[in-house]
Formats: structure tokens, C-alpha cells, sequence
């Protein structure tokens, strides 16, 4: 399915082909895309990063393009330690003295862009982040372009744009629920095809998995 296509479908669906509804299309595409990338977690949409975790400082940029983690680890003596994702009132309850150091054994994300750790790093170290990340956007694209959820998740990008489209419409609720239903039969179909392939990669190159604790 094209950009040009895509688009074409939602006018049609939803019976809309108002200026400034079709100029919002974008946006209202880029909406729904994001909502079924952070449903379902496609080994597709992953990779990792290295950095650097500086002396003294408690904060680490996030990748321009993240979405959401995986894992974090740093390199202590040779040695690759994994970190225990929390959540932020965690780290501040943990570690409430900023100037408390330490090899650090948590972190959490901050805000949109930034990593908090705890405790914070008493040296500097190799860090490799494996994440999530957001791809291109359709709409960046010309109407001819596709991109991976246009070719192996039509169903889920359609009625995830449906969806979108139908709330900024403040359409009707019982059509709603149709919209809905059929996004949450695709993005059914879409989470099995994520679980397949994340297991066949573990499988095939042993990937050591931190899990959310």
C-alpha cells in the first residue's frame, strides 16, 4: 500500500475529503503509526548504540530517533554489566543524593530524551544501548513510497488511521467500535508476527534479554 493509496483509503472510509481534513492526514498518519510501534515491539525496529556514561553525571541522551528501550549496559573493567530498568521515582527514592557515586546498577527514562541512572557514575564508562527505534514516516515519503508497516501491516496502519482520523472527526461511537475492533484483530495478527520473529533471533544469535523488573 502507497502514501498515495493510504490516504485515498481514509477519504474514503471515513467520507471525508474536506481541505482541511486532508491537509491534518499527515498528522493524523504519523498518529497511528506511533500507536501501533509502541504496541507492538518488532524485533524489525530494533538496534543498538554505544556511547559514552561520563564521571559525575547522572543523565544520558537518548538516540534522536528512540521509541523505547531494550536494554542498557556498560562496559565496567572489561566486564558487560546490564542495568535494571525502573521507573523514575525509583531511581530518586534509591539514590536521592546526586552526589552518592557509584558503578550504576538502574535507570529509567527521565523524559522524552534523557536516561536517569542510579547510582550516579563515580568513573566513565562504555555504554551500549539497544532500543526501539522510530522509522521514516509514510508521509515523509512520496505518494508513491511504502514503507515496512505499509507492506507487512496494512490492515493495522489502515484502521490505526481510521481510528486517528475518526477522533479528530469526533465521529460516531458505535462506528468507533468497528474501527477499533478490526485495529485490535490486526494488531493481534502483527503482535504474533513480532513474538515469531523476536523468537527465532534469540534462538539464532543467543540475544540475552534484561527483562522490565
Amino acid at each position: 500500500m502507497t502514501y498515495s493509496e493510504l490516504k485515498s483509503l481514509i477519504q474514503n472510509y471515513l467520507e471525508n475529503t474536506e481541505t482541511t481534513f486532508v491537509a491534518d492526514l499527515p498528522k493524523i498518519i504519523e498518529q497511528a503509526e506511533v500507536r501501533i510501534l509502541k504496541s507492538v515491539k518488532l524485533p524489525v525496529f530494533r538496534k543498538n548504540v554505544e556511547g559514552s556514561v561520563t564521571s559525575g553525571n547522572k543523565y544520558l541522551n537518548t538516540p534522536s530517533d528512540f521509541l523505547d528501550n531494550f536494554s542498557l549496559s556498560i562496559t565496567n573493567s572489561s566486564s558487560q554489566e546490564f542495568l535494571l530498568y525502573k521507573d523514575v521515582n525509583f531511581i530518586r527514592e534509591a539514590y536521592p543524593n546526586a552526589s552518592t557515586t557509584g558503578v550504576p546498577k538502574h535507570y529509567a527514562l527521565f523524559d522524552n530524551t534523557t536516561f536517569i541512572l542510579g547510582p550516579t557514575p563515580n568513573a566513565t564508562f562504555t555504554a551500549e544501548l539497544h532500543y526501539f527505534y522510530k522509522p521514516a514516516s509514510i508521509t515523509a515519503g512520496a505518494d508513491s513510497g511504502t514503507t515496512w508497516l505499509s507492506t507487512n501491516a496494512e490492515n493495522a496502519l489502515l484502521y490505526g488511521s481510521l481510528l486517528e482520523g475518526y477522533t479528530y472527526m469526533k465521529g460516531d461511537p458505535d462506528l468507533m467500535q468497528v474501527y477499533e475492533k478490526r485495529y485490535d484483530q490486526a494488531l493481534a495478527r502483527l503482535k504474533t508476527l513480532g513474538e515469531g520473529e523476536n523468537t527465532r533471533e534469540q534462538y539464532r544469535d543467543g540475544v540475552y534479554r534484561v527483562r522490565r523488573t
